[in-house]
């Protein structure tokens, strides 16, 4: 039962997304074409609740964050349209839409005590334990928040916890039993691992070069680009108080410090001029790009290169751009690489082709090795795991794996998984890294550990499933409307 819920993990994610209110700025999103009908100002409307495009900003920019946050840094907007995160938030507002319109149908209200009873528990807006209002107003301006935004959604999100917690979910004492009897199961258990990186290989030509031939076809090039390019280095300039002030003026939320406060204009002077120079080198970049396409460039150096994913001197976008050039549309618009300006023509695209022996050894090598690295610790796990001597255990449940402590977390987890699925006494668990352990289940017996609360994963489990049910229940219920077109 433990594993089958470990395999269909997806389920245990509960898919009414309740409103977090998330601490980030929800920057302007490009989301494409309006098409309001009579509808102007709303992107979407379920039931009788609209949707705006302020609450579409703020779910995208939410979900980008946390994305941001899983992928530690390395997502951008490319990445986060191919996983059509712009989707995704829209339909985070619309199935909230259809748990709105269930609590208008029950006439259900947030009062203003329940209001500021969780506005002031909130750990954002606490000092010494105790909420501070003044915090609170600098929270929120900090993260470009008013106060009646901020409690306009606090108040749906308790809505929508409110109408959910009608519906309550609880387990059966047979299934609680069930999960008790799985989880308590313990085994007293002798193992042994067997390390592959004690098994030799021989990586003569005489051993590695045939197994090249036969998958010589995934050994390939990587494409590259043939290319000319233009620089317009940085410009620098001396600008006056007036015009450094006049700019500082018209684009005050540039200039911040460490806690998101607006530097005062003497401070933010060096920063001030960086941006104009910025300015002024891409108009230069602009210019010469546009005679550099008409043929009609004067007095500027072209460079020649080849660019490709490992050999390239300049960013992650020049190879971007490089690679959607075509000989239809060879020039690219300046890009900027530091603080100076790029221009490309694609000369030529030089397609992938099958790497020669030599070239490829290396990576031949190292597949090489760890194929018959794991061929061979199978034959000696075959051969030995029923007459083996190894290491005794106490009794262990499926969630002991911290207490075989001579393997790696993530090993122990994969092989105390798969033991307690096994229904053979001696045997062995060949691990993703290549390593395999042997085992020999000595003794077994039923521990007398109580998990019969209500937060568990059989409640968790019928949660989900109940709130997908209900999820499709509200979209036949409630008619939905969009309004917005290319997500």
């Amino acid at each position: 039962m433990i594993t089958w819920m470990q395999r269909h993990k997806k389920y245990l994610i509960i898919t009414i997304w309740i409103s977090t209110i998330a601490f980030v700025g929800a920057g302007f999103v490009g989301w494409g074409q309006y098409n309001y009908g009579n509808k102007a100002g709303a992107v979407a409307r379920v039931g009788s609740v609209d949707i705006t495009m302020g609450e579409l900003q703020k779910s995208y920019s939410n979900l980008y964050n946390q994305y941001s946050q899983m992928f530690q840094g390395e997502f951008d907007e490319e990445k986060a349209k191919s996983f059509g995160l712009k989707a995704q938030a829209l339909q985070h507002l619309t199935q909230q839409a259809l748990v709105l319109n269930l609590a208008k149908s029950y006439d259900l209200q947030i009062s203003d005590e329940e209001l500021l009873n969780d506005i002031t528990t909130q750990e954002y807006f606490l000092k010494d334990g105790i909420f501070d209002k003044e915090i609170y107003k600098q929270v929120l301006s900090r993260n470009n928040l008013t106060i009646k935004e901020y409690e306009a959604d606090v108040k749906k999100e308790l809505l929508i916890k409110k109408a959910l917690k009608l519906l309550p979910i609880q387990a059966k004492e047979s299934e609680l039993s069930s999960l008790n009897t799985a989880i308590n199961i313990a085994d007293k258990i002798e193992y042994k691992i067997l390390d592959n990186s004690q098994i030799k290989v021989d990586t003569s030509d005489e051993f590695l070069k045939p197994f090249w031939e036969k998958m010589k076809n995934n050994f390939m090039t990587e494409t590259s680009y043939d290319v000319k390019f233009i620089k317009q280095p940085k410009i620098s300039k001396e600008y006056d108080d007036a015009a450094l002030n006049e700019y500082y003026n018209e684009n005050k939320t540039h200039f911040k410090d460490s806690e998101q406060k607006i530097l005062a204009f003497d401070v933010a002077k060096s920063k001030i001029k960086d941006e104009l120079d910025a300015k002024e080198t891409k108009k230069e970049a602009l210019k010469t790009y546009i005679t550099y396409k008409k043929g009609e460039l004067k007095g500027v150096e072209i460079n020649n290169g080849v660019i490709s994913a490992s050999n390239n001197t300049f960013n992650k976008e020049v190879i971007d751009v490089v690679s959607k050039l075509t000989a239809q549309s060879p020039f690219s618009k300046p890009v900027m690489v530091g603080e100076d300006y790029f221009t490309f023509e694609l000369v030529k695209a030089n397609k992938p082709t099958a790497k020669s022996y030599e070239d490829a050894k290396n990576e031949v090598v190292s597949i090489y090795v760890d194929e018959q690295r794991r061929a061979k610790l199978q034959e000696v796990a075959k051969n030995s795991f029923a007459t083996f001597s190894g290491k005794t255990t106490d009794f262990i449940t499926g969630n002991d794996s911290n207490k075989l402590s001579d393997l790696k977390s993530e090993d122990a987890n994969e092989f105390i998984s798969e033991l307690f699925m096994t229904q053979n006494k001696k045997g062995f668990v060949s691990l993703k890294d290549g390593n395999i352990v042997m085992y020999n289940i000595l003794e077994q017996k039923l521990l007398n550990n109580s998990h019969t609360n209500q937060d568990n994963p059989i409640v968790r489990l019928k949660s989900a499933m109940f709130n997908e049910g209900l999820v499709k229940t509200l979209q036949n219920k409630y008619k939905t409307e969009i309004f917005i077109e290319g997500l």
